[in-house]
């Protein structure tokens, strides 16, 4: 769901009664949101967030089993790739519960605001997976690689008071005050002179997009790899059975790419 204001798009994931989980349908639908917006020269804000009581719950696996991935021609990766080509400012209201890919998206964004019962999680490892969207890179290099290690080998939910410490989010804030806090960042942007703002966001960016492009592709490689290990296998069958995997028999080998 879209809505245009002055110069700001604002995008909402629109799926409350699934915590807005993402389905290919609305990773593609986002993906060419966003290469519009790039080529809209009346777009110089996109702003993003969650309808109902989350920001996004990551993949809707039952969605997701059924689509296979594809290659870079994917709708996750169209997806990730339109997020680190998109030159103008990103701005995410984050409330809820943010999980997967709903918090790793948020490294590709300008400003994040977080409402203050906000809760975070990157439970990859948990369902026998790796990290998406460059989150492999950005990580340790923007938080360090034991605050990293913590979230990704553990799976540590973490919530939006923490986030803050390690720089996660741009800043906290009551969540009755959340959209406004966004929408007042996101009028200043557009009072700001649109090439000099989208030079320097593009200049700051450059070397760690390339990184993060870099990692995005390793990444997909890796989780392609995954996807067909008895141990993710049993993740997703237990996730779907409600029940805890059993990985007893778990052998300590990563897939293809990084071999």
């Amino acid at each position: 769901m879209t809505e245009r204001f002055e110069n700001i798009l604002r995008i909402q994931f629109n799926r409350p009664e699934k915590k807005n989980a993402m389905t290919f349908n609305m990773y593609s639908t986002i993906a060419d949101l966003l290469n519009a917006a790039a080529k809209d020269d009346e777009t110089r804000v996109v702003l993003l967030h969650g309808v109902g009581d989350a920001f996004c719950a990551g993949n809707d696996l039952e969605d997701f089993l059924h689509h296979p991935l594809k290659g870079d021609d994917s709708p996750q990766g169209r997806f990730v790739a339109a997020l680190i080509e998109f030159g103008k400012p990103l701005i995410a209201a984050v409330h809820g519960v943010a999980i997967g890919g709903g918090t790793t998206m948020l490294t590709h964004f300008d400003f994040v605001y977080a409402a203050e019962h906000t809760r975070f999680q990157m439970p990859f490892v948990n369902l026998a997976l790796v990290p998406e969207l460059g989150t492999s890179y950005w990580l340790p290099a923007q938080i360090g690689y034991l605050a990293a290690a913590e979230l990704v080998l553990l799976a540590q939910p973490f919530d939006a008071r923490r986030a803050a410490e390690l720089g996660f989010v741009t800043r906290v804030v009551a969540e009755a005050d959340l959209m406004a806090t966004a929408l007042d960042t996101a009028h200043k942007l557009t009072r700001q002179p649109a090439g000099a703002v989208c030079a320097s966001k593009q200049l700051m960016r450059r070397s760690l997009s390339a990184h993060m492009a870099a990692a995005a592709e390793l990444e997909f490689q890796e989780y392609a790899s995954r996807l067909q290990s008895a141990d993710t296998k049993e993740a997703l069958m237990a996730f779907l059975e409600k029940r805890k995997p059993d990985f007893t028999k778990s052998k300590a080998a990563a897939g293809g790419s990084l071999q």
